[in-house]
C-alpha cells in the first residue's frame, strides 16, 4: 500500500522549531513506551516564544491559564487536514526525530546482549564449579556492567578474566607482568587499576579463600595468594632454626631468626627438613623462641598474617620433603580465616589450636579480655573450636598463651 508523503519542509517550520522541542520530546516518549499519541500534554511554565509556536500549530491560541496545554487529537488534526502528515501525529514524530523503538523491545535487546557477554563466565563455571558462587555475583552486583559500561565492551572483559582464572593458582609462582603478557598479551594488562584487574582480584578472593580487603598490600597479598607477585624479594617468611643450606645452617648454629625471601626460596630451597616444623601466626612468638631456647628451639615459621607466597613456597617444599606440620594461631575469627588458609595448601595438626585450649586460655585470661569482633569463621579442623569462640565471645591472642608455646618448643 502506498503511503501518502510527509511534507517535511512545512513540517519543520510548524515542528521542528526549539519551541516545540518540548513537544516532541514528550511524543517520542510516549510511543517508546508503547502509549498512543491521545489525550493532552502540558507545559508547566512555558515561555512566550513557546505559547506563540502552539498558537501557530493550532491556528489558535491553545487556551488560558500559567501552564501550556495541547490536546494531541487536534494536534493530530490540524496535520492531517493541512496535508502537512496526512497520516497523523505518529508519522509526523518519527520523520522528524526518526524511527521508534519501544523501550520493552530495546531492554529485551539489551538483555539478549548482557547474557552473550557473560558467555564466557558461563564456560569457566562449567570448568570450575567452585567459582559459581562469585559468577552469580558478578552478575547480580553488576561489577562488570560497571567496569565495562555496555555489553560490547564487557564480553572481551570477562573473556580476559576467564582466561586469567582458568591458569590460577600458579605454582611455582611466577611474576604478575610475565603472566599477564603470556596470558593476555600485554605485561601491563593486569595493572593495578584497570578493569581486567579488579574483575581477575574479585575471582581471586573467590578461588583462593583471600580475605576481602582494599590497598596496595592488599592486593599485592591477593595476587601472590594465587601464585602472582609483583616481584620475588617482597614476599618474604620468617624462620627459626630450620637448616638445609649454609645461610640456614649459620643461622640455625647461633639461634637467630631468619628473613626468606621468595627468591631465595626459588633458586636455594632447603635441602633437608626436620621432622616436625611448628607453625605460628605472629611474629612475637618466633621472637620469644629464639630468646629464650636459641639454637635449642625447635625449628618454627612465622606467617606473620595470612600466608605470604614464600610461606607457602617454604611449607609446600618442607612438606614434599617429609615434614609434618603443628599450627598455632590467634583465637579469633581472623585467626581461624588465616589457619583455614594454609590447611588448603598444606596438612597440618593443631598446636594447643583446640576448642579445650581455647576455652582453657579465656578462663585464665584477664577480668577484662578484648572482646571477639567480626565476622564468624568455621573451624574444620575442629569444628568445636568455632563454636567455643561464639559462646565466649573473646579474643586470646597468641602472646597470652606464650608460656605454653615457649615450653613446647623447648628442644
Amino acid at each position: 500500500m502506498n503511503r501518502t508523503p510527509v511534507d517535511e519542509v512545512r513540517l519543520r517550520r510548524l515542528l521542528g522549531g526549539p519551541e516545540v522541542a518540548w513537544l516532541l520530546e514528550r511524543l517520542r516518549r510516549r510511543l517508546e513506551r508503547g502509549q498512543a499519541l491521545t489525550g493532552t500534554v502540558s507545559l508547566a511554565t512555558p515561555t512566550s516564544a513557546q505559547r506563540a509556536a502552539a498558537e501557530r500549530l493550532l491556528g489558535r491560541a491553545p487556551g488560558g491559564g500559567r501552564a501550556l496545554t495541547l490536546r494531541l487529537d487536534a494536534v493530530d488534526a490540524v496535520l492531517v487536514r493541512s496535508g502537512i502528515s496526512p497520516e497523523g501525529l505518529t508519522a509526523a514524530v518519527t520523520t522528524l526525530t526518526g524511527p521508534v523503538v519501544p523501550l520493552e523491545e530495546v531492554r529485551r535487546s539489551e538483555d539478549r546482549a548482557w547474557e552473550e557477554a557473560y558467555a564466557p563466565l558461563t564456560a569457566l563455571v562449567a570448568e570450575i564449579p567452585h567459582l559459581a558462587e562469585w559468577a552469580g555475583r558478578v552478575r547480580a552486583d553488576g561489577l562488570a556492567r560497571r567496569l565495562a559500561r555496555t555489553p560490547e565492551a564487557a564480553r572481551p572483559l570477562l573473556d580476559q578474566a576467564a582466561r586469567v582464572l582458568r591458569e590460577l593458582p600458579v605454582d611455582p609462582p611466577r611474576s604478575l607482568s610475565v603472566f599477564a603478557a603470556d596470558t593476555l598479551g600485554g605485561a601491563h594488562a593486569l595493572d593495578d587499576g584497570t578493569p581486567s584487574a579488579t574483575l581477575c582480584l574479585s575471582g581471586i578472593r573467590a578461588l583462593t579463600g583471600h580475605p576481602d580487603g582494599a590497598g596496595a598490600a592488599w592486593r599485592r597479598a591477593a595476587w601472590a595468594a594465587a601464585g602472582l607477585l609483583r616481584d620475588d624479594v617482597s614476599s618474604t617468611v620468617l624462620a627459626l632454626n630450620l637448616r638445609g643450606t649454609p645461610a640456614l645452617d649459620w643461622m640455625a648454629d647461633v639461634g637467630d631468626p631468619c628473613v626468606l625471601t621468595l627468591r631465595q626460596l626459588a633458586h636455594r630451597p632447603p635441602r633437608t627438613t626436620p621432622p616436625v616444623v611448628h607453625i605460628c601466626e605472629n611474629p612475637a612468638v618466633l621472637s620469644a623462641a629464639a630468646d629464650t631456647h636459641g639454637p635449642d628451639a625447635l625449628p618454627l615459621v612465622c606467617l606473620q598474617g595470612q600466608p605470604s607466597a614464600a610461606a607457602l613456597a617454604l611449607l609446600t617444599h618442607l612438606h614434599e620433603l617429609g615434614a609434618t606440620f603443628r599450627y598455632h594461631g590467634d583465637f579469633d575469627w581472623g585467626g581461624l580465616r588465616i589457619a583455614t588458609t594454609l590447611r588448603q595448601h598444606v596438612p597440618w595438626r593443631p598446636w594447643r589450636y583446640s576448642a579445650v585450649d581455647y576455652r582453657a586460655a579465656a578462663a585464665a585470661a584477664s577480668p577484662a579480655p578484648q572482646p571477639l569482633t567480626g565476622t564468624a569463621a568455621p573451624s574444620p579442623w575442629d569444628p568445636d573450636l568455632a563454636i567455643a569462640l561464639a559462646e565466649h565471645g573473646v579474643r586470646i591472642e597468641e602472646e597470652a598463651v606464650l608460656d605454653a608455646l615457649l615450653a613446647d618448643l623447648a628442644g
